[in-house]
């Protein structure tokens, strides 16, 4: 790795975020266009964060299964404004084994078409319901502009898939899923979120509502991190997906989806990394705690490496790494590890082992100002307490970053300035002439109408014409 320092977040953020991911070794450029191969450290970040969402899908009632990455083309005709959603974006097969296929297929851009055909097979009776499955893949979309896990030709999600009875348990899977998205962001990726719904002009394609977890990057651009849609009966007709009810009348099944890619990987990028490097959540990090032994001959190694094995028998069940190259300054091993975010750094010299402390470094304190020293006989309590402290500073510093840069406004003039570094709050009449007026004179698009806003009554920032919610209007990835 070079000791060459990385561009600043202020001077070019995109830069230093393209930078960071390569230096950092998350991910590098594939050799087909707009495609990343996955390194071993970011996938074990996508790992734990897989780890995180399986444990709450699981006790939520789901279940994983895996459907095919080859999909019929007739498939996504049927349903018209998801197949007009994906036209521009779909990569086709016309040729297998040599001989022109008969049926073109289309490769995975989503799964609700394929996933539809199979339930309308599954599905018979009112006691089939509901069916809750989720699977773990990989899709591609044609993009025409991408960027390292925030938008890439193939990536890596989940994708949910449900079925229910009535449209009510349908929409309420639907905010299960996007409390459940909620949960996981802040609470282990110490990203905050903000819940809500889309516009219809930026719901997913064949979707009746479709609802998001919205996040603010740290150049205060937003980030779509996560989406759950009701696809109320769109699908369910197109498919046939039916059942028989208990007063033995055939109905439609109300269906959602939803998903969360490896696009979160760059959301925990951009909101938490500084101008050294990464800074990663201790409950999502691989590392979570790294021992940097120092020493400068033998003598000082005897002394040095029995306390480090003390601690790394105190420390078993945490992500740990002991730092043996020595090869390496203990200074490259400090910027080394910086640069891929560990959380909590440990020192232990010669002097450390004198005193019977170890010298603990918070990543996300840089300099003398995050270093401690600590009894090295209670360590492991004091290294557990310094990682929740990380973890809880890390989304309080997200918190507050994000509520700063929201203001809410009454005029366009006012939305037209906040939204070039901000996000903008007002109230919107729903009308997609204002929506796409804002998005044509300044970029911003709407991002979300929140969950939770009071409810109220005001005059739309573009018209000035009655309007009942409030949305997010900002620029966004």
């Amino acid at each position: 790795m070079s000791e060459e320092k990385l561009t600043s977040r202020s001077e070019n953020f995109s830069e230093w975020y393209n930078q960071l991911v390569q230096r950092a070794e998350m991910a590098d450029y594939a050799p087909v266009r707009g495609c990343m191969v996955v390194r071993p450290y970011g996938w074990a970040l996508w790992e734990n964060i897989q780890a995180a969402l399986d444990r709450r899908f699981k006790a939520t009632g789901h279940v994983n299964a895996a459907f095919p990455l080859f999909i019929p083309m007739s498939f996504l005709e049927k349903e018209k404004e998801h197949v007009e959603g994906f036209s521009p974006e779909l990569a086709v097969v016309t040729i297998g084994g040599g001989e022109t296929l008969e049926e073109p297929l289309v490769v995975r851009p989503t799964s609700e078409t394929i996933i539809g055909h199979m339930y309308a097979k599954w599905i018979k009776s009112y006691r089939d319901l509901p069916v809750l499955i989720n699977q773990w893949a990989n899709v591609v979309r044609w993009e025409m502009r991408t960027r390292l896990f925030l938008r890439t030709l193939e990536f890596y999600w989940q994708e949910g898939h449900t079925a229910h009875a009535t449209y009510d348990e349908a929409e309420e899977e639907t905010l299960r899923i996007l409390d459940l998205y909620t949960d996981f962001a802040v609470n282990e990726a110490a990203v905050p979120v903000i819940p809500g719904r889309k516009s219809d002009a930026e719901k997913f394609a064949g979707a009746q509502r479709s609802y998001t977890i919205e996040a603010m990057m740290g150049d205060t651009r937003a980030l779509q991190a996560g989406t759950s849609h009701n696809l109320g009966q769109n699908f369910a007709k197109a498919f046939e997906i039916r059942y028989l009810d208990d007063q033995n009348e055939l109905q439609y099944c109300w269906t959602t989806s939803w998903g969360l890619s490896t696009r979160f990987v760059g959301a925990i990028i951009m909101t938490h990394g500084d101008d050294q490097g990464l800074i990663l959540p201790p409950r999502l990090a691989p590392i979570q705690v790294v021992i940097v032994p120092i020493f400068r001959n033998d003598e000082e190694k005897s002394l040095v490496m029995p306390a480090v094995e003390t601690l790394k028998g105190q420390l078993e069940g945490m992500r740990l790494k002991v730092d043996e190259r020595t090869e390496l300054t203990p200074g490259f091993k400090f910027n080394d590890w910086e640069m891929r975010g560990v959380p909590l750094r440990i020192e232990i010299g010669p002097k450390d082992v004198q005193n019977g402390v170890v010298t603990a470094a918070r990543r996300d304190i840089p300099g003398k100002a995050g270093k401690i020293a600590i009894p090295a006989a209670n360590a492991r309590t004091e290294i557990e307490s310094l990682l929740t402290n990380i973890q809880a500073a890390l989304l309080q510093r997200a918190t507050d970053f994000r509520d700063s840069n929201i203001h809410p406004v009454d005029t366009y003039e006012e939305l037209s300035q906040v939204v070039q570094n901000g996000w903008a709050f007002a109230y919107w009449c729903g009308s997609s002439e204002c929506e796409l007026k804002v998005k044509e004179d300044t970029k911003a698009t709407t991002r979300c109408i929140p969950c939770d806003q009071q409810s109220g009554a005001g005059r739309c920032v573009v018209c000035n014409q009655p309007a009942a919610e409030k949305v997010y209007f900002a620029k966004a990835y």
